[in-house]
Parts: C-alpha cells; sequence; structure tokens
C-alpha cells in the first residue's frame, strides 16, 4: 500500500484482534475497513470560497451466528470488544446468512492511485480553479459560478475468517462547475466537471463544454411535443436512462421478481448494435477496483451484448440466493451491509455521428440534462423527468433551447428501437462512458 495512503500503526492490529476475536464467536466474520482523506477547493459567486482538508475512518464487523447475520460499525478504534458484542445482539434480527465468506485470492492489479493526485498543493488547485471560474465569466458576464477542484485518497482493507484478504490505495482528483444565469423568471444552469484517478491539470474540455451550452441557450423555443425523435447526450444517457437500465441488473431485484428482465438472460430485447460493459478494471476510473467490497476478483462482466441480455450483478449473498457465483459486485458503506452494483459503466459507440443524427431527425430534442426522476417506475424501467437543459433541433441544426418540458418512456422500448448510436464516446463524471443515443420515439410534453 502506498505511504501516502493515510493508514495508521495502530489501526492493522486493531483489525486482525476485531477478526479474531469475532471468529471465535461466531460461525465467519469479515472486517471491513475505510480510510478517507479530502481536500476539496470550492468555490461561490465567481470566487474562491473555502478550502478543507477531511478525514474520516471506520470499520464494519459482519458475522454469521446461528444462521444469521449480525452486523455492527464504529470510528472508535479503542475496544474490539464492544464491535463484537454489538453484532452478536445484532444478529437473531438481523437476514438468514446464505453467504460463504471467501478464501485467498490472487487479484489482478488495477492502476487506481497516482502518487501526483496525492501531492497535489491546494494552491494550484485554487488557481487552477478560479482560471476556470474567470474564463467562464468573462464568456457570459451575468454567469454566477460555483465549483470545486477536489482530491482525496482512499485507503480500504477487507479481511475475513476464511483466510481472505485484500486491501488497495486510491486517489480521486476531480473538477465541477456549475453556472447560472437568471433573467427574470427565466433560470438557465449548466454545468460540467470530471473526475478521475489522476490530476485533471487542464479544464479547457470542461470549461469549453460550458460555454456551448451556454451558447446554444441563448435562445428560448417551444418544445416540440408528442412522440418525437430524440437524441440523449452522453450526460442525458446517464440523466435519463441508465438508473432504471441498472436497476434491472440487479441480482437483488432478480431474486425479488421485480426486474423486467428475470427470465430474459441469453434473449435479445435491445438493439444489436447495443452493448453495455461493466468494467471495474478500466485504469485511473475512479469507478475501478481490483477487488469488491467483500474482497472478491473484479473482471469485465457483459451486462448486454449487441443487444442480448447477458449478466446480471452480485454480491456473495445474492449470489448465494440465486445458486450463482458472486460477480464481485459488492458495494458498502462501513455503516450498511453490502449490496449488488455496478462500478464502471461503459456502452460501445456506433457508426454515425453526432451531427447526422440532428440532420436526420428533422423536427426533434436533444436532452443534455434532467432535474429528477419524477413518478416513474424505476424497476420496470420508466423514466419521467423535466428536461433541465436540453435543445429543439429544427432542419438538422439546435435552434434554441425548451423550457418547461417533461419526457417519459421505457428504457427498454427506447433501447429496442434506436436510431442510431454516436461513434464517439465521452466520460461523465469518472464512471460511466458513452456515446449520444438517438432514440427513435420519446414522448415529450410541455408544460
Amino acid at each position: 500500500m502506498p505511504a501516502d495512503s493515510g493508514e495508521t500503526p495502530a489501526i492493522e492490529p486493531f483489525l486482525e484482534a476485531l477478526l479474531e476475536r469475532a471468529g471465535r464467536v461466531s460461525q465467519g466474520a469479515e472486517v471491513f475497513h475505510v480510510r478517507r482523506r479530502d481536500e476539496p477547493v470550492m468555490f461561490e459567486a465567481n470566487r474562491l470560497k473555502l478550502v478543507e482538508n477531511r478525514e474520516s475512518s471506520g470499520v464494519a464487523l459482519r458475522l454469521v451466528k446461528d444462521g444469521k447475520i449480525g452486523f455492527s460499525s464504529t470510528s472508535d478504534f479503542r475496544d474490539p470488544g464492544k464491535l463484537v458484542d454489538k453484532a452478536l445482539e445484532m444478529g437473531p434480527y438481523g437476514p438468514e446468512a446464505r453467504l460463504e465468506f471467501p478464501g485467498h485470492h490472487d487479484f489482478s492489479p488495477v492502476d487506481v492511485y497516482d502518487e501526483e493526485t496525492a501531492s497535489m498543493q491546494v494552491e494550484d488547485m485554487a488557481e487552477m480553479g478560479q482560471a476556470a471560474v474567470d474564463r467562464l465569466a468573462r464568456h457570459t458576464s451575468d454567469l454566477t459560478c460555483d465549483g470545486v477542484v477536489a482530491k482525496g485518497v482512499t485507503a480500504l482493507t477487507v479481511l475475513n475468517s476464511s483466510g481472505g484478504a485484500a486491501s488497495y490505495t486510491k486517489s480521486v482528483f476531480s473538477v465541477f462547475f456549475h453556472g447560472t444565469v437568471v433573467k427574470g423568471e427565466d433560470m438557465l444552469l449548466v454545468s460540467d466537471g470530471r473526475s478521475w484517478c489522476s490530476p485533471i491539470r487542464d479544464t479547457t474540455e470542461i470549461v469549453e463544454s460550458i460555454e456551448t451550452q451556454l451558447d446554444l441557450s441563448r435562445t428560448v423555443v417551444e418544445a416540440p411535443v408528442g412522440a418525437v425523435p430524440v437524441v440523449f447526450t452522453p450526460r442525458g444517457f446517464a440523466g435519463a436512462l441508465l438508473s432504471p437500465l441498472m436497476s434491472g441488473f440487479s441480482g437483488k431485484a432478480v431474486l425479488q421478481g421485480v426486474s423486467p428482465l428475470v427470465g430474459k438472460q441469453g434473449q435479445r430485447l435491445m438493439d444489436e448494435r447495443f452493448s453495455l460493459w461493466d468494467a471495474p478494471q478500466t485504469a485511473y476510473s475512479p469507478g475501478s477496483r481490483m477487488c469488491d467490497d467483500e474482497g472478491m476478483p473484479t473482471r469485465k462482466l457483459s451486462l448486454v451484448d449487441k443487444g442480448t441480455v447477458g449478466t446480471f450483478l452480485y454480491d456473495l449473498q445474492s449470489a448465494a440466493q440465486a445458486g450463482v457465483e458472486s460477480t464481485a459486485s459488492a458495494h458498502r458503506g462501513v455503516s450498511s451491509l453490502p449490496s449488488p452494483g455496478s462500478s464502471v459503466i461503459v456502452v460501445d459507440g456506433g457508426d454515425i455521428g453526432y451531427g447526422e443524427m440532428l440532420q436526420d431527425m428533422g423536427t426533434g430534442l436533444v436532452v443534455e440534462r434532467l432535474l429528477g426522476a419524477g413518478q416513474s417506475n424505476i424497476l420496470g424501467g420508466d423514466f419521467n423527468a423535466n428536461v433541465l437543459l436540453g435543445y429543439r433541433v429544427e432542419g438538422g441544426r439546435v435552434t434554441g433551447r425548451v423550457k418547461n418540458t417533461v419526457i417519459s418512456g421505457n428504457v427498454y422500448r427506447v433501447l429496442e428501437s434506436l436510431r442510431g448510436i454516436e461513434n464517439e464516446t465521452r466520460w461523465v463524471g469518472g464512471a460511466v462512458r458513452a456515446p449520444s443515443l438517438y432514440a427513435d420515439s420519446v414522448s415529450v410534453s410541455s408544460k
């Protein structure tokens, strides 16, 4: 583990003592420890507001006793006995234990730590952020800009009584800016940003993206209504389609019978040009990791292969309940039990340019950002949300920004009848990489 991981000499003996003590009074035990240090530089109303230094450290204990799972967590590292007693006390009220803790595994290394991130000077971060804010303010004089330039280092350790052990350190550097322009009753919100394990030293791409949003939004136009073609940009895909889509791939949802994909593995339900992966070994993506939060080695997972439904996402408990192997998809916080989820979502690019999509659609809508998920049935794949930032397309070009507009539909129907997939992909944040998706028909209404 890198020297700058933030670990203290006292924590390792504590974790070992905790595991040994829990192992004596249970049929199996697991210790999960996370230590995190963050240094955000925050901007508000076009100026530097605050520089912080935050540290946190916590440990969770999960044990199996009399067929039940006991759980407890703390940030107090003085007495391992208290944590064991609490987990035993909660055990009778816990879920039935179906899992078995994994033994020793060999892990493929994944590059998620960069010493340059850890050693980046906050003065340089402040200067970089202020330069970006100043450029945006020069571009649009009535823009009020907030933002953050932040670095962080997280050290994670998982140990269990079956001999399983995993430990790694991750660095994350983030740059995000949000701009607001208010004119009378009209409020325009623009934003963009990126996270990466290595330092983001050049904010040009982020700033230019926000400038483009501002330029395209100067004119307000009527939204096209009815069933119209829609282009979801990578941000639009992540905001509208990704959550209802990924809820169907949860092993828990499949077990509960609430996923629309139950019994559909191996069937083609989507456009054959659409392929979706969970790629947790993508170098320097903040979502990547060599193991999941239960110490299982990660691997690339094919969720949708050319429109055909592939694997579901399982942690140890849900995999045991389903009678399958864990896909190393466990996520957790110190205060919660593990649950299956994705790490780095990647959608393959297609064979059509963004401009060609606009030329083809005639009259339509580009969805950039959404506000809320509405009252939609997420588990069923439905989406229903206000368009926070979207553009009307007429005659192959963007004519202006729409207001008071709502889109609704079902992600599976959208992906089944795509007109096209963009030939370029872009990162959204640092854990989603996707192209723009050209949907044949989506319901659009205007208030």
